[in-house]
């Protein structure tokens, strides 16, 4: 068995908490899968109609997390910081059941949907991964938002620039590489608002279950939760997990270089979906040790690809 080949957890990983926006509490079980299952969600709570595939074209609202729903209206919320997870982890294929219709936002961040992961441990499959290749630039433009996906050779590279008029987040730029750069200030930055903008969502009906136990939240220039931030760049390192999450919507780990700059949910599946509408902007490639420069060799660094 190569390292190269597709991975599930080991054993059951079972988690309970809250929905950051239905405020409803959820028990969460991630179960091994087979080889090229991929990852799917079911909702146990339901008796039929209850598998949803996160899959780009079945985000039915993009807007302040992402929800995935199937063709019969049944929706699991939130899954971008666990699918973030997932990718890093290099987790190719899990049964994900949840009893309620949003996964629980824990604290906020992805920290402990990889610790439980490293816990369960991972197993590898004889089955080889493929991956999206990108062959050709493409870009997708919202008023100030943007975003492209450029080639790369062998690396996913995400470029990520925030900009906010709040003084204490003002402008912030990070570039990770998925599968080379340790992961650990990405996978434990967590979500935030800014303290006036509360009442807004509490307005729409959303954030029921949001504390400062999951969330930061910002008044002015600081940060009112005990013991402030978690790393120097936390607002944008939260933003390129969203991005992670998204991006495995594609169904598939990618070899692209993401260049992004005020985005979110909504523009990361704009640009999957544009990438996705004309075949020749990517290939499906069956990765095995004979396509794989030989500098590669020394797999370490493809630990999260694989």
């Amino acid at each position: 068995m190569s390292v190269l080949n597709q991975k599930t957890i080991k054993e059951n990983i079972t988690i309970h908490g809250v929905g950051l926006h239905s405020g409803l509490n959820a028990n969460l079980t991630i179960k091994p899968s087979e080889p090229n299952t991929g990852i799917i969600f079911k909702r146990i709570d339901l008796k039929k109609n209850n598998i949803v595939i996160p899959n780009i074209f079945n985000v039915s609202n993009a807007a302040f997390c992402t929800t995935i729903s199937n063709d019969y209206g049944v929706s699991v919320s939130t899954v971008e910081h666990l699918m973030g997870a997932l990718y890093g982890m290099g987790i190719d294929n899990a049964m994900i059941e949840v009893d309620n219709q949003e996964i629980p936002i824990l604290d906020g961040s992805a920290k402990l949907f990889v610790e439980k992961i490293k816990d369960s441990g991972i197993k590898i499959s004889d089955a080889p991964i493929k991956i999206i290749k990108i062959n050709k630039e493409v870009k997708f433009v919202d008023g100030k938002k943007t975003i492209s996906v450029e080639p790369s050779k062998i690396s996913l590279d995400i470029d990520f620039e925030l900009r906010y008029k709040n003084s204490l987040i003002g402008n912030q730029r990070n570039l990770i590489k998925v599968y080379e750069s340790d992961l650990t200030e990405i996978y434990n930055s967590r979500t935030f608002c800014l303290f006036e903008d509360i009442e807004k969502l509490k307005s729409m009906g959303l954030a029921k279950g949001g504390s400062l136990d999951n969330a930061i939240v910002v008044k002015n220039d600081k940060v009112i939760n005990d013991g402030g931030l978690r790393n120097t760049k936390e607002f944008v390192n939260h933003k390129i997990l969203d991005c992670m999450g998204d991006l495995y919507l594609s169904g598939y780990k990618i070899i692209a270089k993401i260049v992004c700059s005020q985005g979110g949910h909504k523009l990361t599946n704009q640009i999957l979906r544009k990438v996705f509408s004309d075949k020749s902007n990517y290939s499906i490639v069956e990765i095995t040790e004979k396509n794989l420069p030989h500098t590669l060799l020394n797999r370490n660094i493809l630990k999260s690809i694989a």
